[in-house]
Order: C-alpha cells, then structure tokens, then sequence
C-alpha cells in the first residue's frame, strides 16, 4: 500500500518552498545552520504554513503519522528541554558528542573527540551525560535524542555495542562502564524522547555533518 503523499516546507534553508519529497528537502536543509521545515499532509497546509511563516507553525507538529506510530512522543516538542547528539568520523573512530537547550542551541555541554568511539556510543554517551546533569541540578527536564538505538540502551541500563575491547579502545570503554554503572545506581524522572526529524527538521544538536 502506497504511503500518503506529504508537503515539506521550507521557512529556512538553501532554498525556501514547498517540496514534494523528503529527498528534494532533504537538500535544501541538510548541514544547513538553523534549518526550519516541517511536513504537512495536505497542500493546502502546507501553503498556509508557508504563508504564515515558521513562528507560527514550526513550533507544533501537525502531521499525525509520528504520534501515530509513536504515542509516547509528545505532538509538540518540549522546547524547555535538552538535545544531545554525537557525531564520529569513521567507524570506530573520533567521536565527540553534546547537549544543547532545545530552544535556543546554546551548547550545555561538549566531550571529545574520543578515539577508537562509534556513534551509537556516542549518543548513548550524552544520554546519560545529560541525565546526570539534570539528576545533579534537581531538573525533571526532558531529553531529546535522534538516536533510537541509545535511546532503548539507555533503557536497558547496557550499551549493546560491538565495539571490542582492546588496548586502543581501552579508555571508550571506561565511559562506556562508567555510564552504565551510573544507569545501575541512580533513578531519574526525566522523559527520555525520540526527536522526530522528519516532522521537525534536525535535532538542535547536530553537528551537520551529514
């Protein structure tokens, strides 16, 4: 069965419009510093948002086909919140990951670059680098990641890497115990969410690399 047909626009980007597919916005906002764009079911939606411009219809999500698929994922983003994210070159290879406010993508935190590192250990990294910070500073604030995978590590209290332990990989390893010791001993409040990308452009803290 042939999936719905939707509308991307874009308020901020190489090239601002209305877009019939996600490859075609895809271009237009990949790496591109402070995209803005959203997808919407109909034209006539996405023309009216277009017109309204992105303050107006950025910050809540429409499209009902994430919450759908997801209902723990909140319809609209949490803006009092923190997003993580991680970035590596190669596989295994220098990784470094962060945490910034979700509204204004004013840099909380950075680590790295960590050698012999992959980017799901990364994200796992920051998940729990943010949720010690905010266990820290008594703050119930939710945590935004892109990465599903860390997400449900995090979950589990163990990082399910294939990374293999050796003499170079030695000290991403240390981390790696370290966070999962920290998940065994410690309870959190916070909300831990899936950020939709393709409702709601890249997660603040990309490092546009992609």
């Amino acid at each position: 069965m042939a999936k719905p047909k939707k509308y991307y626009v874009v308020w901020i980007g190489r090239n601002p419009g209305i877009y019939t597919s996600w490859d075609e916005c895809k271009e237009q906002v990949n790496g591109y510093q402070g995209a803005k764009y959203k997808s919407f079911s109909t034209e006539q939606e996405a023309k009216a948002a277009f017109t309204a411009g992105e303050a107006n219809s950025y910050a809540t999500k429409t499209s009902k086909s994430s919450n759908s698929k997801n209902p723990q994922v909140p319809a609209n983003i949490i803006y009092d919140s923190i997003s993580v994210d991680a970035a590596c070159s190669g596989n295994p290879g220098d990784l470094e990951y962060q945490g910034v406010d979700t509204k204004t993508g004013e840099q909380i935190f950075h680590v790295g670059p960590i050698e012999n590192g992959t980017n799901n250990i990364g994200e796992f990294l920051a998940i729990v680098h943010a949720l010690a910070l905010l266990k820290k500073q008594n703050s119930s604030k939710t945590i935004y990641s892109d990465s599903a995978t860390a997400i449900s590590w995090v979950k589990r209290k163990k990082a399910n890497t294939q990374l293999e332990y050796s003499e170079k990989t030695q000290y991403i390893w240390s981390l790696i115990k370290r966070a999962e010791k920290w998940l065994e001993e410690n309870t959190y409040t916070n909300k831990i969410y899936k950020w939709e990308t393709k409702e709601w452009g890249e997660i603040k803290a990309d490092f546009g690399r992609k």
